[in-house]
């Protein structure tokens, strides 16, 4: 079901509207390479409207900063009738081993969700990268799963908040659309790029080499 959006939205508002508003376009984080993400606070502040403006003028809209009748179209068109996004699957994130969303480092119903906002990030990517298809090689891992591929013991895959994308496009050049997204975890590979929200799900730093 869409979200009910009940009200514009513009900056000084505060809200759980405004919080799945800042989800939705956080992948709109910067114009250009920069190490920002957009803080799901609920606080309609100067990034929330940056990142409303990038949008909407990505979708062909009028790039007030304003959420209105228009822009909520935009944000539920996005959004799969299971809670998912339109050009992503839940199963396509799930741990390989079969645990679904279980036994990571968060609980199912929080690694859901972390992954819910990591699909809007994709979804902004893809977008940006000229409309083509994005293969997810990895999303979540349950820690057994982990383990077995030898991830990294902290690894943002066991939170639900990473990706190994791949795509028609070099891993290079998504990984420079990536620094535009609010990603905070940058890896790139010969054959796939890595993406992250690491600041935001365990404050770390962040990782761009």
């Amino acid at each position: 079901m869409a979200y009910n959006w009940t009200r514009v939205l513009r900056s000084g508002m505060s809200g759980n509207d405004v919080r799945e508003l800042q989800i939705r376009v956080a992948g709109y984080a910067a114009a250009t390479a920069s190490r920002t993400f957009i803080a799901v606070d609920g606080q309609f502040g100067a990034g929330t409207e940056g990142a409303v403006r990038r949008f909407q003028a990505s979708y062909g809209l009028t790039a007030d900063g304003i959420a209105g009748q228009q822009t909520h179209t935009a944000l539920n068109n996005l959004e799969a009738s299971n809670g998912s996004t339109s050009h992503f699957n839940w199963s396509e994130f799930h741990s390989k081993d079969g645990a679904q969303f279980s036994n990571g480092a968060l609980s199912a119903s929080q690694v859901q969700e972390n992954v819910r906002r990591l699909m809007y990030k994709l979804e902004a990517m893809r977008r940006k990268l000229g409309n083509i298809p994005l293969s997810i090689n990895s999303g979540f891992r349950s820690r057994n799963h982990n383990s077995n591929v030898g991830g990294a013991s902290n690894s943002m895959h066991l939170y639900g908040s990473a990706a190994d994308v791949a795509s028609s496009a070099t891993p290079t050049r998504m990984a420079d659309v990536a620094r535009t997204c609010g990603f905070s975890g940058i890896i790139r590979y010969n054959t796939f790029t890595h993406v992250d929200s690491r600041a935001e799900t365990t404050g770390a730093g962040y990782y761009w080499p």
